[in-house]
């Protein structure tokens, strides 16, 4: 039995797949074989439309894009929403592993390998945010604009006190109450988040075999500096994880090109749907090929 029909993971499952089915076009779910497992990537949108590859937060599935995937594809994109493998999903680490910074890049490769893509704009969240920067900057000629919400490790560090209240989700005795304390206290007053999603979150914490998390350095100004794809970068006022507007500055200051904005009432987890109305209008025009650099 695989890790994936597991008795246990059956909730999980359910809420994933609850979640999906709440997007608002229809969704195909594609699946690629690399030497690391097999990749899940919910797609949706024109399929000759230019594609548009999501990486999500830690632990937040492809389900997170829930409130923007439609709306990327209404606006003509094909949109590849990638459950990052190792990670709570439906992509299953059953291959080789990951081996550090270079293989996951290397598996990001073989996945847009896989599906046919030769070049792709890409959105992520987070975690998922370093990950695509770092993707820029391994292989710039694939990624041809970079939108990144609220992402982390990429212009400055965590904040202190959120790495104090994110190091028990890294303690032994996982419990899904416990990831639904750290989202309530994450996201403050800010808009709840949906219940389904927190639900998808704490129970993959929870009940999901573990990978060992592949995560590496802040990216030097320097390095940050030979980017020369054209980057959107969003953050949340009231995100925990860092200080939002001194990240923004600190944006600015490496890539005085890109478009940096703060966007109000929402936190580091929610902010894909807390602020969906202005992250939907932000990124469908920064991926509009009139968008003026």
């Amino acid at each position: 039995m695989s890790a994936r029909t597991a008795p246990s993971l059956t909730p999980f499952l359910a809420a994933y797949d609850a979640l999906l089915a709440r997007w608002s076009v229809p969704v195909e779910a594609l699946t690629v074989r690399t030497a690391h497992g097999t990749t899940r990537i919910n797609a949706c949108g024109p399929a000759d439309g230019r594609p548009l590859v999501l990486l999500h937060g830690g632990g937040a599935t492809s389900t997170i894009w829930f409130a923007n995937a439609g709306a990327w594809a209404e606006a003509g994109h094909r949109v590849l929403a990638i459950d990052l493998i190792g990670d709570p999903g439906r992509s299953v680490h059953d291959g080789a592993a990951l081996d550090g910074v270079p293989g996951l890049l290397g598996w990001l490769d073989a996945v847009l390998d896989e599906l046919g893509v030769r070049q792709a704009d890409f959105c992520a969240h987070s975690y998922g945010g370093w990950i695509a920067l770092e993707y820029a900057l391994h292989a710039p000629a694939r990624v041809g604009r970079l939108a990144l919400l609220d992402a982390t490790q990429c212009f400055a560090g965590f904040r202190p006190g959120y790495l104090l209240r994110a190091v028990p989700l890294f303690l032994p005795g996982r419990t899904a109450d416990r990831a639904r304390s750290f989202l309530d206290w994450d996201t403050g007053t800010t808009p709840r988040l949906d219940p389904t999603w927190r639900e998808v979150y704490a129970l993959g914490y929870a009940d999901f075999p573990a990978s060992r998390v592949v995560t590496g350095p802040q990216p030097s100004a320097d390095r940050i500096r030979t980017l020369t794809t054209p980057v959107l970068a969003l953050f949340a006022a009231h995100s925990r994880a860092h200080n939002p507007h001194q990240v923004a500055d600190a944006a600015r200051r490496a890539l005085p090109e890109a478009d940096v904005a703060v966007l109000l009432n929402a936190a580091h987890h929610n902010l894909p749907v807390a602020a969906a109305t202005e992250v939907n209008r932000r990124v469908t025009a920064f991926l509009t090929p009139t968008h003026q650099d």
